[in-house]
């Protein structure tokens, strides 16, 4: 739960310095059954190949390809995919970034780990698991299937404006992830998330710094 609240916080700092925190249409590319409803109570759209649960307020679900997304052009205020893209065969990621591009009408936020150093910590990640008799999560052995994105997937992508900021530093993922195979830890942080969030923002903050496991990029539209 904590690694959720890491990689999603930075996302709502970003809707909200747009004035998409509390409106606007949303699409969640690859959001599983929760994806930001966890955090931001706004109706929205997820996306996603299948639900391994039943999916509830305040999302609407909808099943289908992220590569071929059943929506017209400019269908949502923001398109966003957190933690996707590295599950995205290589040869349909950048199609993957053209279909978000191509259904938002302000803003695209991609935030996924990037490059070998991120790549590499994970295989260190899977080692412990291994090394500890613990099953690998399903995530994490699909993470081993290829290399990670890298910021050149961007490039050439007309009408958009690019920013860029790392999220978690590798130490602090490090300590995170094996934090979280520890029982006791994930009740403890669940609670937290749950009923102090207002606390742990700032605290999340503080893990960021370079290098960092992830990077997030926040596409908006260039004015004509």
């Amino acid at each position: 739960m904590l690694n959720w609240a890491a990689r999603y916080f930075p996302i709502l700092r970003v809707l909200k310095q747009h004035h998409l925190l509390e409106s606007g249409t949303l699409l969640e590319i690859g959001s599983g059954s929760f994806g930001i409803g966890t955090f931001r109570k706004v109706p929205f759209t997820g996306c996603d190949l299948a639900f391994k649960h039943q999916p509830k307020w305040p999302m609407t679900p909808v099943i289908a390809s992220a590569a071929d997304l059943p929506f017209a052009d400019r269908s949502f205020d923001v398109v966003l995919a957190s933690d996707v893209l590295e599950h995205v065969p290589p040869n349909l990621r950048k199609k993957v970034i053209c279909e978000a591009a191509r259904v938002a009408g302000q803003l695209v936020i991609f935030g996924f780990p990037c490059g070998n150093i991120a790549h590499d910590l994970d295989k260190e990640l899977r080692q412990t698991y291994l090394d500890r008799n613990l099953q690998v999560p399903e995530w994490l052995e699909e993470h081993m299937e290829a290399a990670f994105p890298e910021p050149n997937l961007f490039e050439d992508l007309s009408g958009w404006n690019l920013v860029q900021f790392g999220n978690e530093s590798i130490r602090f993922h490090r300590w995170m992830m094996r934090s979280e195979m520890n029982r006791n830890f994930l009740r403890v942080t669940v609670r937290l998330v749950r009923y102090t969030p207002w606390l742990l923002r700032p605290l999340l903050r503080l893990g960021d710094g370079e290098p960092s496991y992830r990077k997030i990029f926040v596409l908006s539209k260039t004015t004509a």
